[in-house]
């Protein structure tokens, strides 16, 4: 809810909103898989052209996909194919999403 209140925010076609109501949502349900119970710090970084969002993992790994789990591969996917710009970093994990405005 708050990516899409953000992205309203920023007077964006309400197809970017979806998407990045789309991208935060796809993006937080990996974070917390990754290493349930850990702390996950989200950051967003707004301005009249994008709105960026920092996914903060700590010191965890991101699982290589797999066929017995293809999740990974799965939001590669889906985050790559939404978002303008998407990172994974290691050290500490971070997921860094950034999608322009489209107005």
């Amino acid at each position: 809810m708050t990516a899409s209140n953000v992205a309203m925010l920023s007077s964006m076609s309400v197809d970017r909103i979806e998407d990045i109501r789309m991208a935060a949502e796809e993006a937080f349900i990996y974070a917390c898989s990754t290493e349930p119970g850990a702390d996950l710090s989200i950051s967003f970084d707004v301005d009249s052209e994008h709105v960026g969002m920092t996914f903060e993992l700590g010191d965890v790994a991101f699982a290589e996909p797999s066929e017995e789990d293809p999740t990974s591969a799965y939001v590669d996917l889906i985050l790559g194919a939404v978002c303008d710009s998407y990172e994974k970093r290691e050290d500490p994990a971070t997921l860094v999403l950034m999608l322009k405005a489209d107005v």
